[in-house]
């Protein structure tokens, strides 16, 4: 007879350990909305520097990390962002990018590697021309392990072309990095260079067995912006 049952359905259904608990009833705490939470502040803090960006913010899910992102880049509505049609943030996060921030998906057929083939990324942006009545494509997203494609990594090389597409036509590029320490790990690739070509990056940190949620990271100006402490530009 069975003893311990394996829970597969999914690696969102992780449990802390017992040290894991004990960890957090001891942790020191403080207001996190007025930045004094110097628990929080480490794990922002550590977060950015492994990930190699300036600076990060910790949120209650994947998908606020996401929208926070979407919505950082595209700051007028009537944006578009490009992404691929099997994507997390296009199936499964309600459609908050349109609803709340009034941004237009603009999707890419994913391939089953789960890349966007980069010709049809080019063909996808809006040209200047018809900006009385086409959307303004700001964002380009991927998702690094990408999950409706059995978990294929990104290689390093095709997220630095894409990197590349969307400098030289003025865009963001953001990636969902739910598993981005799965492919970190399956590729062989520092995290921190997997993102190096992406304005921003998601990453959960619970899929790695804690009941901590996410993180979304970026430049300390696209930080500071949705955390309502300096409002410019970025």
């Amino acid at each position: 007879m069975a003893t311990k049952v394996v829970d597969l359905r999914s690696d969102t259904v992780t449990k802390p350990s017992e040290a894991m608990r004990a960890a957090m009833a001891a942790a020191d705490v403080d207001d996190d909305v007025l930045g004094a939470d110097p628990t929080a502040c480490r794990f922002e803090a550590e977060m950015a520097r492994i990930m190699g960006k300036e600076a990060a913010l910790f949120v209650p899910s994947g998908t606020m990390a996401n929208l926070i992102s979407v919505l950082a880049h595209c700051d007028a509505r009537g944006s578009e962002v490009i992404l691929g049609d099997d994507s997390h943030v296009h199936v499964y996060e309600h459609g908050g990018i349109s609803t709340l921030g009034g941004v237009h998906p603009r999707t890419v057929p994913n391939n089953p590697d789960g890349t966007m083939d980069v010709d049809r990324i080019v063909a996808a942006i809006r040209s200047t021309d018809g900006a009385l009545y086409y959307p303004t494509t700001r964002l380009i997203c991927l998702e690094n392990t990408h999950g409706n494609s059995g978990g294929k990594c990104l290689t390093v090389e095709y997220t630095d072309k894409v990197g590349e597409v969307a400098k030289a036509h003025g865009l963001k590029l953001h990636i969902d990095g739910a598993r981005i320490f799965n492919a970190s790990v399956a590729l062989g690739v520092p995290v921190d260079r997997l993102v190096r070509a992406a304005d921003s990056v998601s990453v959960c940190i619970n899929l790695l067995g804690t009941t901590l949620k996410c993180y979304q990271i970026a430049y300390a100006t696209h930080i500071r912006t949705e955390n309502g402490l300096i409002p410019v530009d970025i």
